[in-house]
């Protein structure tokens, strides 16, 4: 059974490694081996483990953390959607996507935004996201990525 729940403090490192197991998997060649080496070096220490303040959730199939997915309010932003490369193709990252628009919905948001990485912006367009345009992701560690900046109208289904 899938269970979404609130992440804590002590769940950083295990969304870290997660986070850097899906990118290392699933980004093959929409980026470069050194952007990826790049973007997922280090440790949830280094400034992940803040993100767990944030509506930060774990998905998990009998007790054990698989995806991860988040919603920064602040920004209108659902991001962090990463799911172990042994449970891709499950359905789960719909399911996670699914929960933190619900959760945006109830917090009172009537459109969320969400920076695509090249290999998933066709799956969130498959899920209502609008975007089209390429971008730079400037991430807090200073790496710039391509991604995709979309949009989903949450009162429209």
């Amino acid at each position: 059974m899938f269970e979404i729940t609130r992440a804590t403090a002590s769940d950083a490192q295990s969304a870290f490694e997660i986070r850097r197991s899906a990118i290392r998997y699933q980004c093959i060649g929409a980026y470069s081996q050194q952007q990826m080496l790049d973007w997922t070096k280090g440790s949830a220490k280094d400034g992940y483990d803040t993100l767990m303040q944030k509506h930060f959730y774990l998905g998990c199939i009998e007790g054990e953390p698989v995806a991860t997915g988040m919603l920064d309010l602040e920004h209108r932003e659902i991001g962090a959607i990463f799911i172990l490369p042994d449970f891709m193709q499950r359905g789960l990252g719909q399911r996670v996507l699914c929960f933190l628009e619900d959760l945006a919905r109830e917090l009172g948001l009537t459109e969320v935004c969400l920076d695509a990485t090249l290999n998933a912006a066709d799956f969130y367009r498959s899920c209502g996201y609008i975007g089209e345009a390429s971008a730079i992701y400037q991430s807090p560690s200073g790496l710039q990525l391509a991604c995709v900046p979309m949009v989903k109208n949450l009162w429209r289904h």
